[in-house]
């Protein structure tokens, strides 16, 4: 059989539509069959029903009432469900009858019927009583057949009530021992069999007609489809032919018109086209076709806009490179927004010209032809050059930022002197808006004569030279009166006639203050405003000259607050100048008639005084000191100071100027060394303390670069064993010309100056490697203890820097101690807590040196690792005439072994010092007694001797023995 491809897919079409119809069909006969299982279930339910009376009324007399009667409530029950259940299935609408539910209603409840039926014989009749027996299974055999045959059309209703009323039954006869029951059984499986078989030959028939009937349904469906499709086609067929009738006419007609219409507007165009070739050649715009699918560029006008011939170029190798670096993404940025979304393109950038300048241009364009993905594949556009607009708009904008951003006053007038424009600086200087004179004619507001004859000569002035400056005095709206200067320039056209005035101002006030305030600040502090430094010279050298010529002396006191650095850091920056100021006043109104009164710098004062006795500027100096000393307030708080003054005379001690500055700066820095809060008069036996302080700092520096330190270790005396072993090192300099210098006399300048650090690190190193030495040649181990810096142990990584020394000198970290005040403890810094941890994790001992003279509580004892405590010399010293020093001592040792610490006592001199303290069980002692601070030599031949004594005492011990 042949089939044509051009009606396949029609005949799949109309396949498919004949399925749909028999699914309709389908559904609509399981509807019905529904209907039909729903109508057809009263009869058999009432069946059930008269079989479960008849079955009561033979088996009443011979069993259970209670459950008879339970039986046939349940059977009543049952009826009256059912039947309420066919009623609401009846009143639901056809769509909600065809959900799973009903059929599981009406199935549930055909079971349970069923087996209401097979429980008879089960539950009700006795076994052994045939009568009884045989009457019942005829009741129950009739009722199961008649309802069997009623549902064999539906053969999932007939098993739903056959099996669960035939099933029970016959399988309980079956197992009976009654000689009857198996007959009674077979006899139902025979029964049920053949029913079985009825049913399924009537189900099948059953079947085959639903199916044809569903067929026939479906086929009449579609021809009633079809026959109404086929008058619809019909009807459209006849309207269109008459539309095309329609069509065919209109359209001759158009046709007609359009021809007219097109001969028409190609003469239009062709006249438009004139026009547009004569306007684009006169305007040297561009025009520019970009084909974005190959990259070519039809560009006009390539010669005038960018120096090149017209040919055909490329955007990637012609244009694109063309485009100033700076403004390529700005062009990128329009090109994608046009591209993406539409946005108008239209941007201004530079273009590199033939001849290499950069040109402005300005670019207009539009896509006009896209894919099917909205991917632009031609655009057109213009192009003009825009360089001369785009430097008169610049030009322009700088004119306009100068005319208003310019802090002189500017007016514009024409030839009849009105006012036609002002800048905001006319307005800040005289007052007046530019609402308030524009329009109106330029006059001065003044009213002083001399600045009216002098507009009068200015305006003979413009007309002879086109320009006039000078200074006149002005007035502002608000009455007040101003120096001005002024600037008036002529702007004539190319006929020489006057077009403008334009005229500058400035307000000279400003100015001149400011001149006043530069002179000012150039003499006087700013902060005090006493006179500075330059003034105080040029005053003094004056002074000086003055009293030279005419006999008369002069004093110059130097006051020098005490301890401001630490009010400065303490208070901050702003209280430190209040205090100052404050200073300065109180000076200012106790000596209201002294010669000079300046500040030199900080905290430094100077005054000078003219013909004063010494007795005289004495009593001058306590006097200030008293002024100085009261309380003064800052903010909330109270605060109390003290100075320090130097005098000299002039022409007693100093011969000029300069030394009378530098001897009144030394008698200060005398009375600043005796404590301060006090004066001291110049002399020439007041010792240079400064000059040598910094000339042994400078030395300090070299005797660290050139090893003129050395290292001394001081013996402590174990009492317990009566052994030496361990020492306190102990710095020394030897300086080339003053000789062996102790601690005290460079320790200090090593602390201010910061070499505390490099000459700490060298101390620790030497003895670290000394005590190595000792451990490893004998003649004994030997604990060194080393004194540390608070700024040593500042520093974050100082616990770091002591494991390096260690590892590379070999020294076990218990052979070390590092020695601490009391003050270093006290400090409430992670660096110094993270640093005693560290190192009590290398073992290393830490002890308090001068213990017992701080201020502190004794808390840091329990929060950091002190393994042992040493008592300050000023307590041992005086104990034999200081009965209080031997209850401290005492009370100092006691404490420290309750604690478990180790107690070292600091300069012992005499035995009874030594008796004492062995006494009181204190475990080491130091001092001249045992021995002086020694060279590394000589403690090792120290070592030695205790050493041999303490053999030939261990071996005269054995001897006695």
């Amino acid at each position: 059989m042949t089939v044509d491809p051009t009606r396949a897919p029609r005949m799949r079409l109309s396949m498919t539509g004949s399925e749909k119809d028999i699914n309709a069909a389908t559904a609509r006969q399981q509807l019905r069959q529904l209907d039909l299982l729903f109508e057809w279930a009263r009869l058999p339910q009432w069946l059930v029903m008269l079989a479960a009376c008849t079955v009561t009324v033979l088996i009443w007399q011979h069993t259970s009432r209670p459950l008879v009667l339970s039986w046939l409530g349940v059977v009543c029950l049952l009826t009256l469900l059912r039947i309420r259940v066919a009623r609401c299935y009846q009143r639901s609408p056809a769509e909600q009858r065809l959900r799973p539910r009903w059929a599981a209603l009406f199935y549930l409840g055909n079971a349970v019927s069923g087996l209401s039926m097979g429980l008879v014989h089960v539950l009700l009749v006795p076994v052994d009583t045939f009568a009884l027996q045989s009457g019942a299974y005829a009741v129950t055999t009739g009722v199961i057949l008649c309802v069997s045959i009623i549902y064999a059309h539906r053969f999932s209703a007939f098993l739903s009530f056959a099996l669960p009323s035939w099933l029970p039954p016959t399988l309980f006869l079956l197992w009976q021992d009654d000689p009857t029951s198996p007959y009674w059984g077979l006899m139902g499986i025979t029964l049920f069999s053949c029913m079985l078989l009825a049913a399924a030959f009537i189900n099948r028939s059953a079947r085959h007609s639903q199916q044809s009937d569903i067929h026939n349904e479906a086929l009449l469906y579609r021809l009633d489809e079809a026959r109404q499709q086929a008058e619809a086609l019909n009807l459209q067929l006849t309207g269109e032919i008459q539309h095309r009738r329609q069509a065919e006419q209109q359209l001759r007609h158009s046709h007609e018109a359009l021809e007219h219409r097109v001969a028409q507007r190609t003469a239009e165009l062709q006249q438009i086209q004139a026009r547009l070739s004569m306007a684009l050649e006169a305007s040297a715009l561009g025009l520019w076709d970009w084909d974005l699918r190959t990259d070519e560029v039809h560009h006009s006008h390539l010669q005038e806009i960018f120096g090149l011939p017209d040919t055909r170029l490329t955007m990637q190798g012609g244009l694109r490179p063309r485009v100033h670096p700076d403004d390529v993404e700005r062009v990128r940025d329009a090109l994608v927004a046009h591209f993406k979304h539409a946005k108008p393109y239209c941007v201004e950038y530079r273009v590199k010209h033939q001849d290499g300048r950069w040109v402005w241009v300005e670019d207009n364009g539009r896509a006009i032809e896209r894919d099917s993905a909205r991917r632009a594949l031609r655009m057109i556009g213009t192009r003009r050059d825009i360089t001369a607009r785009r430097h008169q708009h610049d030009q322009e904008r700088l004119a306009a930022t100068v005319f208003e951003a310019t802090s002189d006053g500017i007016f514009i007038l024409d030839p009849q002197r009105r006012i036609l424009a002002v800048n905001q600086a006319f307005s800040v200087i005289t007052g007046y808006a530019a609402d308030d004179v524009l329009g109106k004619v330029l006059a001065s507001s003044s009213t002083d004569p001399d600045t009216l004859t002098t507009y009068a000569r200015m305006r003979t002035a413009l007309l002879s030279h086109d320009r006039w400056e000078g200074e006149v005095q002005e007035q502002r709206r608000s009455g007040e009166r101003y120096p001005q200067w002024l600037q008036l320039t002529v702007v004539r056209n190319e006929a020489g006639e006057i077009t403008h005035y334009v005229g500058f101002f400035a307000d000279r006030t400003i100015n001149r203050q400011t001149e006043e305030q530069l002179r000012y600040l150039t003499d006087h502090d700013s902060l005090t405003q006493l006179a500075n430094r330059s003034l105080f010279t040029r005053k003094l050298n004056e002074a000086t000259g003055h009293a030279r010529i005419r006999g008369h002396e002069l004093a110059l006191l130097h006051i020098d607050l005490d301890r401001f650095k630490n009010i400065n850091e303490t208070l901050g920056h702003l209280q430190a100048d209040a205090l100052l100021r404050q200073v300065a006043d109180r000076l200012s109104k106790a000596l209201p008639d002294t010669l000079i009164l300046a500040r030199l710098s900080a905290d430094e004062f100077v005054v000078v005084q003219q013909d004063l006795s010494r007795s005289a500027l004495a009593q001058l100096a306590s006097r200030l000191l008293q002024i100085l000393g009261e309380p003064i307030r800052l903010g909330s708080n109270d605060l109390i100071i003290s100075a320090s003054i130097g005098i000299s005379q002039f022409p007693g001690e100093a011969h000029n100027s300069l030394q009378l500055i530098n001897q009144a700066n030394q008698a200060m820095q005398h009375a600043k060394h005796l404590g301060g809060n006090g004066f001291q008069f110049y002399s020439a036996e007041l010792p240079t303390r400064n000059a040598d302080r910094l000339h042994l700092e400078n030395e300090l520096r070299k005797a660290l670069a050139d090893d003129q330190l050395q290292v001394h270790y001081q013996p402590k005396l174990h009492l317990a064993s009566n052994t030496i072993n361990s020492a306190e090192a102990l710095v020394r300099w030897q300086h080339p010309t003053r000789g062996m210098l102790l601690p005290g006399e460079f320790i200090a300048i090593a602390e201010e100056t910061g070499l505390i650090l490099p000459l700490g690190e060298q101390v620790l190193r030497w003895a670290c490697a000394q005590a190595s030495q000792w451990l490893q040649a004998g003649p004994l181990a030997v604990r060194v203890a080393v004194n540390l810096s608070v700024q040593q142990l500042r520093q974050p990584h100082f616990a770091a820097l002591v494991e390096d020394i260690l590892t590379d000198t070999g020294l076990p970290g218990h052979l070390l101690e590092l020695e601490l005040t009391e003050s270093m403890l006290l400090e409430h810094s992670e660096s110094v807590a993270d640093n005693l941890a560290a190192l009590r994790q290398l073992g290393v001992e830490l002890a308090v040196d001068d213990f017992g003279t701080g201020y502190s509580s004794l808390a840091y004892l329990r929060r950091f690792p002190i393994r042992c405590l040493k008592v300050d010399r000023a307590f041992i010293c005086e104990l034999d005439e200081q009965p209080g020093d031997t209850a401290i001592v005492r009370a100092i040792i006691a404490m420290a072994h309750s604690m478990h610490l180790r107690v070292v006592a600091e300069g012992v001199e005499k035995e009874s010092q030594l008796a004492f303290l062995r006494s009181q069980g204190c475990d080491e002692v130091q001092g001249y007694l045992i021995s002086k601070p020694l060279p590394a030599d000589a403690f090792t031949r120290l070592l030695q001797q205790w050493q041999y004594h303490a053999d030939s005492a261990s071996h005269s011990s054995e001897t006695l023995l």
